[in-house]
């Protein structure tokens, strides 16, 4: 933060305010708006880029997967960078060493986050089978976008501010205490006071706008031109660090320098100037999407061919055949007993038994005959 400045009633007739407070308490437990923004930008760069993918030929559920390596690699490389290139104010005199590891106090380098945020990708992009340069394609308009949303939470910060100014849209400072102790808290504590301290430039600010003109414009071209094998993500880093160029030298919070000058300038310029080569150099035309399609997750077998189903033709003398066939008894089932005919053998007794009355009757009348 830049020291304070003082401020006439004046200025503060068209500014923009600041948050009261950047965090909350749920009992015990924080709720960081610096972290809800980080997390939002996470979650928007995550849908637009699997929309995209699959846009572009891509297997569903593939940029989750990468995601998976690409965002704790991209965290630990924000705040490696930052660490690496603000080191006084966690190594310096009278200094705590573990202020290195409070992510939520603000302090993400996007270039340490890119850098090792590649990394992770490229280890998700091995194990799905997919090239690293279509996966950037991809996701290039919603890292910016991310970049944009996490801006707000210097917002609530209260950081990453330029010098005092009387332009209409300068931002309000705010003195931010501990309640409970009255003690100076720049990040955890809450403006008692809403009368600014200063009044600054809201460089913050510019950076959101500038990532939302860079998203618009790689969205265009990407349309227009059907970028691809690492392009779009080319233009992507070009835009931004032209950007982030003039709103570094607009900065006035504690940073390392170099020959007087921020170190993020220079790393600004080197970038830029090798996004801006890449692009000039590398041509073709957009990737396969078969390319794009991958291989399955360790474990997933892939879809078993169907057999084609036999011909009918063939299929109906083998029917007749077994229909002609009788069924043969199991072994085990006993065979079934005819049943018997008991009515047609009643009949034919009776038939005998009408016929031997009949012998005999006439045998009975011949006698009286011969009597």
């Amino acid at each position: 933060m830049s020291a304070p400045v003082a401020a006439t009633a004046n200025s503060f007739l068209a500014t923009i305010p600041s948050p009261s407070q950047g965090v909350w308490y749920i009992g015990p437990i924080p709720l960081r708006a610096y972290a809800l923004c980080i997390i939002a930008g996470i979650v928007a760069a995550v849908w637009i880029g699997s929309r995209r993918w699959v846009a572009r030929g891509g297997a569903e559920g593939t940029v989750i997967d990468i995601a998976v390596f690409a965002v704790p690699f991209g965290l630990i490389g924000g705040r490696l960078y930052h660490v690496a290139t603000d080191w006084h104010k966690y190594f310096g005199p009278d200094r705590n060493p573990l202020d290195a590891l409070k992510v939520w106090e603000g302090g993400l380098g996007i270039w340490g986050a890119v850098a090792l945020g590649a990394v992770g990708a490229w280890i998700g992009c091995r194990r799905r089978g997919v090239p690293l340069a279509a996966f950037a394609d991809a996701v290039a308009p919603g890292i910016i976008l991310a970049q944009a949303i996490g801006r707000l939470g210097n917002w609530f910060n209260q950081e990453l501010y330029g010098a005092a100014t009387t332009v209409p849209w300068g931002l309000e400072i705010y003195r931010r205490v501990d309640p409970a102790t009255g003690l100076n808290d720049p990040i955890g504590g809450v403006a008692l006071d809403h009368t600014p301290i200063t009044v600054v430039h809201p460089t913050f600010l510019y950076e959101l706008l500038w990532n939302l003109l860079v998203f618009g414009l790689i969205i265009w071209a990407d349309r227009k031109f059907r970028m691809g094998r690492g392009r779009v993500f080319a233009l992507y880093v070009a835009g931004y660090t032209l950007g982030r160029l003039w709103i570094e030298m607009m900065r006035t919070d504690e940073a390392t320098l170099v020959m007087g000058i921020r170190i993020n300038v220079f790393t600004s310029l080197i970038v830029f100037a090798g996004a801006v080569l890449y692009l000039v150099l590398v041509r073709g035309k957009r990737e396969d999407p078969e390319l794009l399609k991958g291989k399955p997750e360790h474990g997933e077998a892939p879809a078993e061919p169907v057999e084609p189903a036999e011909p009918e033709a063939k299929a109906e003398p083998e029917a007749k055949a077994d229909a002609a066939e009788p069924d043969e008894p199991k072994a085990d089932e006993p065979e079934a007993k005819e049943p018997e005919a008991t009515e047609p053998k009643a009949a034919e007794a009776k038939a005998e038994d009408a016929e031997g009355d009949s012998q005999a009757r006439s045998a009975g009348g011949a006698k009286s005959e011969k009597d």
